[in-house]
């Protein structure tokens, strides 16, 4: 079986001389598939995956969710959001429009009764929207220090992962990673910036990770323990 690896997807590649065009399949157990023509250039298989990596991710994400049981969200009074590590509980209150969907206010995260069929959707939006600025002051602090600088960043769902990135220079993460604690987001962050200068998991990346975050190792053990329960 031939593979490839495109910054973190591996691809089985399945040449056909029947296909003419390129074709992307994520299989049930969530392995990714590249069926190709014979012989198409390497160049062509990156180019077609960097297009298709939002459309990846998307149905990594759906098969993740798919497989991993939890108890589903009531979005009831009472119930706790995690928020940079902290968790807030939620007050569903009476707006009909003279207030946001969703906001923390008082120390409480309060929902309009309206929206609450729509709340998984206003809860990415604002853990979206309040993660921007904070990725913004940990990049700040840390492409100096990693010697790498993003060209762009952007906010999705990565299914399983917390952050990626590629050789183009763009730094994926994930909206969960707002509700993180301030140790853990560092963390992703210089991670993926190492990465723009070492793009495997080589022993010369752990190294200037290790620079950057000397305690790396008990951080990333922590996510690997407790990053589970940051979710919807």
């Amino acid at each position: 079986m031939k593979t490839l690896v495109f910054d973190d997807l591996a691809f089985e590649i399945r040449e056909s001389s029947q296909r003419r065009t390129l074709e992307i399949i994520v299989d049930r157990d969530g392995s990714l598939v590249l069926a190709t023509p014979p012989a198409a250039p390497l160049e062509t298989l990156e180019q077609f995956v960097e297009e298709n990596r939002v459309w990846i991710y998307t149905k990594l994400a759906e098969k993740e969710a798919q497989a991993r049981p939890k108890s589903p969200r009531e979005y009831v009074s009472g119930e706790g959001f995690p928020y940079l590590g902290r968790s807030y509980r939620l007050k569903v209150v009476d707006g009909l429009g003279r207030q946001p969907p969703l906001r923390l206010y008082r120390s409480r995260f309060e929902l309009r009764r309206d929206v609450i069929p729509q709340a998984p959707e206003h809860f990415i939006r604002w853990y979206t929207l309040h993660l921007r600025p904070i990725l913004d002051r940990q990049l700040a602090a840390l492409t100096d220090r990693v010697g790498a600088q993003p060209r762009e960043v952007h906010i999705q769902d990565l299914g399983y992962r917390w952050g990626s990135s590629n050789r183009r220079g763009h730094l994926y993460f994930h909206w969960r990673v707002a509700m993180l604690p301030h140790s853990m987001i560092e963390y992703l962050v210089a991670h993926e910036l190492v990465h723009l200068i070492e793009r495997n998991h080589n022993a010369a990346f752990w190294e200037r990770l290790e620079r950057v975050i000397p305690d790396y190792a008990d951080r990333q053990r922590w996510l690997k323990e407790h990053g589970g329960m940051y979710d919807l």
